[in-house]
């Protein structure tokens, strides 16, 4: 069905057409929209889902984790301060190895108090054990969240998975979009630990260090296979209904000399940089990171490389940056722009890559010294 919906209603929409069992929902600014929407499914018996309405974020997903250990396909959504409130949550899901699907609507940290986007919010998750995915689209938002249940809840995988997109621009921005009839796409959960009461056994939660290390290490082997299972996914998302993703999002790259870096909605406006930049005779390209875990393989060599980070890690630096530079072993010039929703336009980023200093950290906006 083809419409125009807000990123927001994409992803309840996808939510809608993967039927999860457990839905749990607390609403924070700009990702209301999202439980809101579903609500309105479920009350209308146009979702067949259990809707928990709870006191608060730390609370939504202690829903999903008890929800999902039973084997029930889960669901929740939250926003900037609601996702670090989860944090005690968000590990313990990972750790349980518990397929959980949420949207995570980026928005800024305060204080001060801001309701705009920035990425810092999801980036401070990244050390959980969740996978990661940022979209750029209200079209990726939706096929990403359908793709999520497909990832999470392969026997090779196990691990939560976060659907990011950029708050008020991605979150509340209208776009086509065009749903599909999933079928037998997203398949049946079968969690092979899932708590069964016809087969009562004893849970010990407490592991010594001569166990330990070995909990950690099958997330990390998990989350490592998980390469191989979204690559198989998106392949056969494709192949059912015809658009294509990978781990990043390419736009004219081939010949580039110089390739600027980027997560979420900068991605598409970095497009609009580039075709300006090529009228201009100068060769230039955008690559949009997806996943940010597990992190992709990067084509960047003989390239120059910006990176443009909403996010920031204090006293370190941009965390995309670091990581580009961490994989590939590569300097590049890193800047900070578009903190707590300041306006980046496709002739910032056009300068970003006309004035880089490959080395270099500059913050857009702010001048040095002042």
């Amino acid at each position: 069905m083809l419409m125009v919906a807000t990123g927001n209603r994409a992803v309840a929409e996808a939510v809608r057409e993967a039927k999860p069992v457990v839905i749990a929902a607390y609403p924070i600014t700009p990702q209301t929209g999202i439980v809101e929407q579903i609500a309105e499914y479920v009350s209308h018996g146009v979702l067949l889902s259990r809707y928990i309405p709870v006191e608060s974020e730390h609370s939504a997903m202690a829903a999903c984790i008890g929800a999902s250990a039973t084997g029930a396909r889960t669901f929740t959504a939250t926003s900037s301060q609601g996702l670090l409130y989860m944090h005690e949550m968000t590990n313990w899901a990972a750790g349980a190895r518990l397929p959980v699907v949420m949207a995570n609507v980026n928005r800024a940290l305060g204080p001060g108090w801001n309701i705009w986007a920035e990425h810092t919010d999801a980036i401070q998750e990244r050390d959980t054990g969740w996978l990661q995915v940022y979209t750029g689209t209200v079209q990726e938002a939706y096929d990403t969240t359908l793709m999520a249940f497909c990832i999470a809840e392969h026997n090779d995988v196990l691990l939560p998975v976060m659907v990011n997109l950029d708050g008020f621009l991605l979150s509340h921005d209208m776009q086509p979009l065009e749903t599909v009839d999933c079928g037998d796409f997203i398949p049946p959960l079968h969690l092979p630990h899932a708590i069964d009461p016809q087969n009562p056994i004893a849970y010990g939660p407490l592991t010594g260090p001569d166990q330990y290390y070995k909990f950690r290490w099958d997330i990390e082997r998990s989350m490592r296979d998980s390469v191989n299972v979204i690559g198989q996914t998106q392949a056969e998302f494709a192949r059912r209904f015809g658009r294509k993703y990978g781990f990043t999002d390419d736009y004219r790259c081939d010949d580039a000399d110089a390739v600027v870096v980027s997560l979420g909605t900068l991605g598409k406006e970095a497009e609009v940089a580039i075709d300006a930049l090529r009228s201009e005779g100068i060769k230039a390209g955008s690559m949009r990171v997806r996943w940010l875990r597990p992190f992709p393989k990067l084509d960047l060599a003989g390239r120059e490389v910006v990176v443009i980070d909403r996010d920031y890690s204090f006293g370190f630096g941009g965390v995309l940056a670091h990581e580009i530079k961490a994989k590939n072993h590569i300097d590049v010039c890193s800047v900070i722009a578009g903190l707590g929703g300041q306006e980046v336009t496709y002739d910032d980023i056009a300068g970003f890559i006309k004035n880089r200093r490959i080395g270099e950290e500059s913050w857009f906006g702010v001048t040095p010294g002042v």
